[in-house]
C-alpha cells in the first residue's frame, strides 16, 4: 500500500512537472510579444550582425525569464504541494501578474529610457500617477481588461497543457524547441563577447533593453577602454564643429517662402521674475518642462545662434560675428535683434530693429511691456538665456510658450537651446544641405541628443540624463527630477548620441 501511495505521488509530481515545462513554453510564447516592445522603443539595427545579436537575443533572454520564473515558482510547488488544481491555478494567477509586471516595465521604458529598479522606483510611480490623475476611468478600465483577458488566456493554456500533456509529449517538438532556446541564449553571448572585443557598437548598444539583462564580459575592464574610446572620439572631432562655416558657402541653405503660413517669435531674456511670469500666464503662455541650457551667457548664445558646441575659451570668438546661415535667408524671412534696453554681451553685430519680418529671434528683459507688439505672431516662445542649477553645466532653463504643436510633445522630451535653430528655420521653410546638432522639435530624430561642455559629454535619452567626464568619471540622472539614478554609465547611449558629430561631419 505504501509503495503504490508512493508510486502514485511520483506519477502526480512527474506528471505535473511535464505540463509545467509547456506552460511555460506557451508563456515563453506569450512573453516574446510583450518584450518586441522594448525593441520597438529603439531604432533598429544598421548591420546584419547588429539583427542577428537582436533576433538571438530576444529569443534567449526571453525564454530564460520564463523558465526562471518557472523554476523559482511553480516547480518548488509542484513538489511540495502536488494537487492539480491548485497548482494550475496559482500557476495562471502568478503567471497573469508576471506578465502584467512586464507590460508595465515595457511602457516605462519606452516612456522614460530604463527599466523599473530601485533607483527609478519614484519616476516609475510618478509615471503611472500622471497616467491615474489625467484619465482615470481609462485607466482602470485598460488595467482590468488586460488583466482579466490575460488571466482567461492562462487559465486557458494550464487546461489545456494539462488535457493534452501526453499528446505534447509524443509531438516530438519539445527537443528541437530546447535547442532552440538554449541556442539562442548561448549564442547570444557568445556574439557579444565578440561584440566587446571588437568594439561593435551596433551590437553591444542593445545590453540594456531587455529586463534583468546583462552583458556577458567583465564590465568595468570593457568600461574602461570604451569609456577612453568616447573621449578620444569626441577630442578628435572637436575642430570639425564648424557647422557654420560649412553653411558660409556655397547654397547650404534652401528656402521655400510659401512653406509656411505661421509667423513665430522666439523672445529671449536674461530672466523672468514672477511678475513676468504671471503675465504670461494671463497672456495664455504655458511652461515648457525639461528644457536644458548652459549656465553661461557666451556658451548659451553659442548654441542658440550657431548650433554649436561649447569646446574651450576660443568657442566664443564666432560671437563676435552675424551667424553664416543668417545671411543666405531671403530678406526679410527671418530676422535678430534686440530692445534698445537689451545688450547680450560679446553680439555687437546685435542691431535694435521692429519685429517686421514672419519669423523672428529678439533680445528683450521686458517682453511684457511690448506685448500689443508682439502678439501678432502665432507662435510665440518665451525663454531665459541660461539654466541654473549648481551641479550641472547644462541647467533647467525657463521656456514659456502658446505653441499648441510644441505642448503636443511626448512628455519625457527633452529639449535645449540647440533645438531651436533648426526648429524655427524648418518652421520658416529652410532646409540645410548641412545636419544640425540639435534637433527640429516638431520632428526630432531617433538618436539621444547631444551637448559638450568644456570636458563634459551631456547626453539626454527620453528622461535619462548621462554625463561622462574626461577624466572618465561619469553621473546618470533623471532629468526630470534631477535625483541621481544609481546606474553605470549607458555607454551604447551616449555611442548613439555621438552619432550626431558624425552626420555633421558627413
Amino acid at each position: 500500500m505504501v509503495l503504490e501511495n508512493n508510486l502514485s505521488l511520483v506519477k502526480k509530481v512527474n506528471r505535473l512537472l511535464n505540463w509545467g515545462h509547456w506552460f511555460s513554453f506557451f508563456n515563453i510564447l506569450l512573453a516574446l510579444v510583450v518584450t518586441s516592445v522594448y525593441w520597438l522603443s529603439e531604432p533598429g539595427p544598421v548591420s546584419a550582425l547588429g539583427w542577428l545579436y537582436l533576433l538571438l537575443n530576444w529569443i534567449g533572454h526571453t525564454a530564460f525569464l520564463c523558465f526562471m520564473f518557472f523554476i523559482l515558482t511553480v516547480f518548488p510547488v509542484s513538489l511540495v504541494f502536488p494537487y492539480q488544481r491548485h497548482v494550475r491555478g496559482m500557476a495562471a494567477i502568478l503567471a497573469t501578474v508576471a506578465l502584467v509586471l512586464l507590460i508595465f516595465d515595457a511602457y516605462v521604458y519606452a516612456s522614460l529610457g530604463y527599466h523599473i529598479g530601485s533607483a527609478s522606483l519614484d519616476q516609475a510611480i510618478e509615471l503611472l500617477r500622471q497616467q491615474i490623475v489625467t484619465n482615470l476611468r481609462n485607466f482602470v478600465l485598460i488595467v482590468l481588461a488586460v488583466g482579466a483577458l490575460l488571466l482567461a488566456v492562462e487559465l486557458t493554456i494550464s487546461n489545456y497543457c494539462w488535457k493534452k500533456v501526453e499528446r505534447l509529449k509524443q509531438s516530438g517538438v519539445a527537443t528541437p524547441l530546447f535547442a532552440i532556446f538554449i541556442g539562442s541564449f548561448m549564442l547570444s553571448h557568445l556574439l557579444h563577447i565578440y561584440a566587446d572585443a571588437n568594439l561593435k557598437y551596433d551590437v553591444t548598444r542593445q545590453d540594456n533593453v531587455l529586463p534583468l539583462s546583462y552583458p556577458a564580459t567583465a564590465k568595468t575592464f570593457l568600461a574602461r577602454y570604451q569609456l577612453v574610446d568616447l573621449n578620444s572620439r569626441a577630442q578628435q572631432q572637436l575642430d570639425k564643429f564648424s557647422l557654420p562655416g560649412k553653411l558660409d558657402t556655397g547654397n547650404a541653405i534652401q528656402c521655400n517662402a510659401e512653406h509656411s503660413k505661421t509667423s513665430t517669435l522666439l523672445l529671449i531674456s536674461e530672466q523672468l521674475s514672477r511678475a513676468q511670469q504671471s503675465i504670461l500666464s494671463q497672456q495664455g503662455l504655458k511652461p515648457l518642462e525639461q528644457h536644458f541650457a548652459p549656465k553661461t551667457a557666451n556658451e548659451a548664445l553659442l548654441n542658440l545662434l550657431y548650433g554649436k558646441f561649447w569646446i574651450d575659451e576660443n568657442s566664443q570668438a564666432p560671437l563676435s560675428t552675424e551667424p553664416g546661415w543668417l545671411t543666405q535667408l531671403p530678406q526679410g524671412l527671418l530676422s535678430i535683434s534686440r530692445d534698445n534696453n537689451t545688450q547680450p554681451a560679446n553680439l555687437p553685430w546685435l542691431k535694435t530693429a521692429a519685429a517686421t519680418s514672419r519669423y523672428a529671434i529678439i533680445f528683450d528683459n521686458a517682453p511684457e511691456q511690448r506685448w500689443a507688439q508682439y502678439k501678432q505672431y502665432n507662435n510665440i516662445v518665451l525663454m531665459t538665456t541660461t539654466g541654473k542649477h549648481n551641479q550641472f553645466n547644462l541647467a533647467p532653463a525657463q521656456v514659456w510658450s502658446n505653441w499648441t504643436a510644441l505642448r503636443q510633445l511626448q512628455q519625457h522630451q527633452v529639449t535645449q537651446h540647440l533645438d531651436w535653430l533648426p526648429t524655427l528655420l524648418a518652421q520658416a521653410g529652410c532646409r540645410s544641405q548641412a545636419n544640425w546638432l540639435g534637433d527640429n522639435l516638431l520632428k526630432p530624430l531617433p538618436l539621444p541628443k547631444l551637448n559638450i561642455s568644456g570636458e563634459e559629454i551631456i547626453s539626454f535619452k527620453k528622461d535619462k540624463m548621462v554625463i561622462l567626464r574626461a577624466d572618465g568619471s561619469y553621473g546618470v540622472w533623471s532629468a526630470g527630477t534631477l535625483l541621481p539614478l544609481q546606474e553605470k554609465p549607458d555607454l551604447p547611449m551616449l555611442t548613439d548620441a555621438l552619432k550626431r558629430i558624425e552626420q555633421v561631419n558627413n
